[in-house]
């Protein structure tokens, strides 16, 4: 039977974690560009020097202790962007992960599903 999962996925994660600059653009409490009713629950950015799914950088949330080890990733899906993508958990606690899939959820446009890493 073929693995479910590779645990090579998060060491290889760590890597470009490690070898990126982590770019906050939407800072903890601060609203959406587009959609002033939107506020960032935790900071918001990306990893410079990544290309993701829609041609930016591989976004990121970060967790309020502001440390950059990787403890998940979630799986987005919005039908309004008309797009997928994977944002990276750094230093993220069981609340504040719990808090970026509901920000992932709201409206009925977007949805998410949220990989803990197991160690």
């Amino acid at each position: 039977m073929p693995e479910r999962f590779n645990p090579q996925f998060w060491t290889l994660l760590d890597e470009l974690v490690k070898q990126s600059s982590v770019v906050i653009d939407r800072p903890h409490n601060t609203a959406h560009p587009e959609w002033d009713n939107l506020i960032y629950p935790l900071d918001y950015g990306y990893l410079a020097g990544t290309t993701s799914s829609d041609g930016a950088g591989i976004d990121v949330w970060i967790g309020a202790s502001g440390e950059k080890q990787v403890r998940g990733v979630i799986c987005t899906v919005d039908l309004v962007k008309r797009d997928s993508e994977i944002k990276v958990l750094l230093g993220c606690t069981e609340d504040e992960m719990h808090t970026v899939t509901s920000f992932h959820s709201q409206g009925g446009s977007m949805g998410c599903f949220l990989i803990r890493r197991e160690d």
